[in-house]
């Protein structure tokens, strides 16, 4: 249960949601166009979320059949924004399964002369984490 409560806060934090503001209206499920490729919908999320229910979230494919289109965000009338819920839980599932982690060691053999630094500095920081 503590590695729950730890996901939990994580995602929580990664998204900047506050899942409690949620009041279940289902809106935001009935706006979204993957709803019927979805094993669990956004209110599902958020709910879920907030109940520390995270296991189920970062083992379904429902995380990689959101198209990230905002469209139960704009529908939710209060402001709790899914769609970041469901974001934050699929980064936290790549972080989990550990493809996402790079050291400086690994940066020279992938990258070509003439890449932007930024591009280095951005993606060591979203990759190291």
């Amino acid at each position: 249960m503590h590695n729950n409560k730890y996901l939990q806060e994580e995602i929580i934090r990664i998204s900047g949601v506050n899942p409690s503001k949620c009041m279940r209206c289902g809106k935001c499920s009935a706006t979204c166009p993957a709803y019927d490729e979805m094993e669990y919908h956004p209110h599902q999320f958020v709910n879920m979320v907030e109940c520390g229910d995270i296991e189920p979230l970062l083992n379904s494919k429902s995380l990689y059949k959101c198209l990230s289109c905002f469209a139960c965000i704009d529908r939710c009338p209060r402001g709790v924004e899914p769609a970041k819920v469901v974001e934050a839980v699929r980064l936290t599932a790549i972080r989990k399964q550990g493809a996402n982690h790079m050291t400086a060691d690994d940066i020279p053999a992938i990258i070509e002369e003439d890449t932007p630094q930024q591009l280095l500095v951005s993606a060591f920081r979203k990759y190291t984490k």
